[in-house]
């Protein structure tokens, strides 16, 4: 079975593919300023027993649009594809960017943009890479640059994404809490715990599935002897390929947040070499288990996941 699993980073990264997902167990106010509606999901579509969720922001650029960018946590920088950057009419510029993906390095185009807005963010003069294809369909990945001081409140079943300020409102009742670090280099890390081990996990919704390092399945193993079958492959956006096992785990546990009986991908990604991530148990933690949620409020002051579970 392939996985396509695309990260894009002019440093940290995005990560994309297909399972069936886990299962959670455990508002802020409403803002005109960016609430979408519609009787099918147009901006935020959860996690289904046959579908990954996904989470797309209306976003203008250069007072253009709004078009439909994919909300990545994981991602540093925003990026959009071909067909945008054509309709914007901006000209690409001469000196390339790296893109740093889960399975290796590429060089890509890259274009300035003079003003990226969605609610209350507003990113001014941003150079973005030129990626191919954008999970799926999308117009681009919106990434971290800017959201330092924002707080981010996604509503899965209503349909709804807006973005605010941080007024470092602590969570609603009804609300679990997860703690989280972020750097725009390391990106979104929480502490798990992974069946009985201790892990660091990655927040990353542009992910669409869970990904662990080998030091985490080797020390969920059972015994010294064990050994995956490798069928699975990971290609990143930069057609880097990289194989992986598919596992099933009993439970990942961040903070106030239980998953049970997910499906975690098992592989060596180019990305947690990069993160410095390889000796010690990590987790990417993908769509497949944040888009079984409700709700999932990222206040980005108060470093903290709000996260509703669904009844």
């Amino acid at each position: 079975m392939a996985a396509a699993v695309v990260a894009l980073a002019l440093h940290p990264c995005a990560a994309w593919s297909a399972e069936a997902p886990a299962s959670a167990v455990p508002v802020a106010p409403a803002v005109e300023e960016v609430v979408v509606e519609a009787p099918e999901p147009r901006y935020v579509a959860p996690t289904t027993r046959d579908r990954i969720g996904r989470i797309w922001a209306p976003v203008l650029i250069n007072g253009q649009g709004p078009y439909r960018l994919v909300l990545d946590t994981g991602a540093s920088r925003s990026a959009l594809v071909q067909r945008v950057v054509d309709d914007l009419g901006v000209p690409v510029e001469h000196d390339a960017v790296r893109l740093r993906g889960v399975t290796g390095t590429a060089i890509a185009s890259a274009v300035r943009l003079e003003r990226m807005e969605f609610g209350e963010l507003e990113v001014k003069n941003t150079r973005v890479p030129i990626v191919a294809d954008a999970f799926g369909g999308a117009d681009g990945v919106l990434g971290g640059d800017g959201l330092e001081n924002k707080r981010i409140t996604i509503e899965f079943r209503k349909d709804r994404i807006s973005v605010m300020r941080s007024h470092r409102t602590p969570a609603p009742p009804g609300h679990a809490v997860v703690r989280f670090s972020y750097t725009p280099e390391s990106g979104m890390r929480v502490p798990v715990q992974v069946g009985p081990v201790n892990a660091i996990g990655m927040i990353d919704t542009g992910a669409e599935v869970t990904v662990g390092n080998l030091a985490l399945r080797d020390a969920l193993a059972r015994s010294r002897g064990e050994r995956d079958q490798y069928d699975d492959v990971v290609i990143g956006i930069t057609e880097d390929i990289q194989t992986a096992t598919l596992v099933r785990i009993p439970s990942i546990t961040a903070g106030q947040m239980i998953v049970r009986n997910a499906a975690v991908r098992f592989s060596d990604l180019h990305i947690f070499d990069h993160w410095k991530l390889t000796s010690q148990p990590a987790l990417l933690i993908g769509m497949d288990v944040l888009g079984t949620l409700d709700t999932l409020v990222i206040d980005y002051s108060r470093s903290e996941l709000q996260l509703r579970t669904r009844y």
